[in-house]
This record gives structure tokens, sequence and C-alpha cells, in this order.
């Protein structure tokens, strides 16, 4: 079926095309319709053909190395899928279907050669629209890139909280303890032996204050390092809300192809009744 130019208007990558230009892509490309859980492609198909949804719904997916269906876009009106295969002639990467009635613009490698040929200034025009998604895409991705919260913490880390992590850690073990009950005993042993004599005779006054210090200094590092430890917790928990979304995500779509086997099923043992 022929493509209507209005129908390019909408789509972002053919916007900045004048009237003449999309007439000329229009004549090129066609429209397709697509049946509820009809596929478009599959996975190493090599037509060479991109779409554009124009209404409807599809899903593409795609199957990861613990062999496990994912979901790689919805894509909505005016959006293209299938688009670097067509590019770069290579086979599909992914799976495309059809979840309701779907119409979809059919674009091959050779209706965008026709334009720059017939148009050849459009190929600006894409390319500005092209480069404007993919900074999109390049910030979508700084923005959802998980790292390990260790690691971005650790990353940020200043000189001052590496020595706090270094004292909490210390301060916290039974070496600081052993450490800290011989030195305290050889220091008020000596102290008792010498008698007035000593340096910090009995009541160890000296001793208090050197306590007092540290136990002042001490304490606030030791909290810096649990605030840090905190902040790694809480990424730690927002990680695993991402995981535990997606895992949701996961078993509510075999929930829902269990669904439509079982329907699927049920219209098989319809039609055998039946005959």
């Amino acid at each position: 079926m022929a493509c209507d130019i209005n129908e390019l208007k909408h789509v972002p990558l053919f916007a900045l095309l004048d009237d003449d230009e999309a007439a000329v892509l229009a004549s090129q490309v066609e429209l397709k319709r697509f049946a509820p859980r009809q596929r478009i492609y599959k996975t190493g198909d090599t037509t060479g053909q991109a779409y554009v949804m124009i209404s409807g719904r599809v899903r593409v997916t795609t199957v990861d190395e613990d062999h496990q269906e994912v979901v790689v876009d919805e894509p909505g009106h005016g959006e293209f899928f299938g688009f670097a295969s067509m590019l770069e002639k290579t086979p599909h990467q992914t799976d495309a279907i059809a979840l309701e009635e779907t119409a979809c613009l059919e674009v091959s490698r050779d209706d965008i050669a026709v334009l720059l040929q017939r148009k050849p200034l459009a190929g600006m025009d894409m390319l500005t629209v092209l480069g404007k998604q993919f900074h999109a895409s390049q910030r979508l991705v700084r923005v959802r890139a998980n790292r390990h919260p260790n690691e971005v913490i650790e990353g940020e880390a200043t000189f001052g909280e590496r020595i706090a992590d270094k004292v909490a850690q210390f301060g916290g073990s039974w070496t600081f303890i052993i450490l800290f009950a011989v030195v305290a005993t050889l220091y008020t042993t000596t102290n008792v032996i010498l008698g007035k004599s000593g340096w910090d005779p009995y009541p160890f006054i000296l001793l208090n204050l050197f306590l007092s210090t540290l136990a002042a200094i001490q304490a606030p590092v030791i909290m810096m390092s649990q605030n840090r430890q905190d902040t790694k917790d809480r990424l730690r928990g927002e990680l695993d809300y991402d995981v535990n979304r997606r895992a949701a995500s996961d078993i509510q779509g075999l929930s829902r192809k269990l669904n439509l086997l079982g329907e699927k099923i049920g219209d098989i043992e319809d039609l055998l009744r039946k005959r």
C-alpha cells in the first residue's frame, strides 16, 4: 500500500524533509499492516527492511546469554525499529512482533538511496535528526548505566574519607583492642612501679587526657565512615530494587505467554471438537 506524505511528517527522522523530498520518499516506501501476534521479522532475517511505527503496538526482543527473552524496545508512533540492520545490510539481531493490529512503514536501504540520489540535501536533514537522537541516547546511557556501588563510592572518595575508612577498620578490629590493652597495661604498670618518680603517677591523669582526646577524634572519624557505608547500602538497595522490578516484569511476561499458550490450546481444542 502506498504511503501518505502526511505520515512521513510524523516520523522524527523525516520531520525536516520539505514537501518535494517527502513526496519522493513516499513514492518509495510502503505501508504494511500486521495482525495481532504476527511476526514482523525474526533474528537472522536478511530482508534488509526497517519499519516505522504508525499505529498499534510492537515489541522488539532478543535473547541474552542466559537464554532469557529480553524486551529491547516497544517503539512509539513515528519511531524506527530494525534500522541498524537495514543500514548495515546485516541480519536482524532482534525479533519484532505485533501485539495488536499494527500499521508500519516499510523502509529499505534502496528507498533511502533513491531519496538521496534525487534530493541530496535530504541527507543533511536526516543526519541532523540522527545526531540529536544519538546525543539523547548517550545521555540515557550515562544516566541508566549501572556500576557497582562500591566502585562508584571508591572512585569519588576523597583522601580524608579514605583515611576515615582505614581508621574505622582498624579501630573496630581485635588488633586494636589487643594492642590498646597491652599498651595501657604497660603504661599503668610502669607508672605504678616508678611511684612518685613516674611521669604519670596514679590516678594517671595524662593517660585519661590522652584517651579522652583519642575518643574525641575517633568518634567523628568513625561516623564519617559509617555515613559512607550508609550510602553504599542505599545504592545497593536501589540496585536490588531495579533487579527485582526487572524480575517481576520477566515473570509477568512469562505468565502472559502461558496465558496466550493456554488460549491457543483452547482454540485448537475447539477446532478439533468441531471436526
